[in-house]
């Protein structure tokens, strides 16, 4: 495979304590009863923000409020709880050494998603990232990897994309593009493989295995 695209959350970086404790919040300012186990929140962590908002709230009514009051916290304190997961610069590095071109596409908005990856260090790993608008606008995973397509120019059959969830798989799927699944992240290995994934990896040092 010629080019890779990297899911973030849950891929390149565990997010868990930023999101859930966003959600948490929007939860409490809208005097909604609050989920109080962050475990109980991951299945959050993948899928675009606003459906899951709205599948917790029950409806559409307030989705748009906790959508903004999620990134009232989430822009300025929950980005940052966050870490990179070991190992996983070791395996951008022997796969950029290799020769493959490398990007981002994230369901989460563009501009959290530049500012976690320089946060973190991994700009330099990635010819681009790719994430959805403030408005929702590609926050689908195969709108997303449609758009990533067309702007980079490369041939969906030499594409991989490697992520965590089911969400990662089908949109690769609609798009021409073999999937890669982590286990190490949010989603299972079922839920993967029933998605679509034709390899699904254990740790961040077996992806360059699942690749070659």
């Amino acid at each position: 495979m010629d080019t890779i695209f990297f899911d973030l959350d849950g891929t390149l970086t565990d997010p868990k304590p930023g999101i859930t404790r966003s959600i948490q919040y929007a939860l409490q300012r809208l005097d909604h009863p609050v989920i109080p186990g962050e475990d109980e929140l991951t299945w959050c962590i993948g899928p675009p923000l606003r459906a899951s908002l709205v599948k917790i709230l029950g409806g559409e009514r307030d989705a748009d409020r906790a959508v903004s009051l999620y990134r009232e916290r989430f822009s300025d304190v929950g980005l940052y709880e966050n870490a990179r997961y070991d190992g996983i610069v070791e395996v951008l590095t022997a796969l950029g050494n290799s020769g493959h071109r490398l990007f981002v596409a994230t369901s989460k908005a563009l501009v959290y998603a530049d500012r976690i990856i320089d946060h973190f260090g991994l700009r330099p790993h990635f010819e681009r990232v790719f994430g959805a608008e403030l408005d929702g606008t590609r926050a689908d995973k195969g709108d997303l990897l449609a758009y990533a397509l067309k702007e980079t120019g490369v041939d969906p059959s030499k594409t991989l994309m490697i992520g965590d969830r089911s969400h990662d798989m089908v949109g690769a799927g609609k798009n021409g593009m073999k999937g890669i699944g982590v286990l190490y992240g949010y989603g299972t290995r079922d839920e993967l493989i029933a998605a679509g994934a034709q390899h699904v990896c254990a740790t961040p040092g077996e992806i360059p295995c699942c690749i070659s």
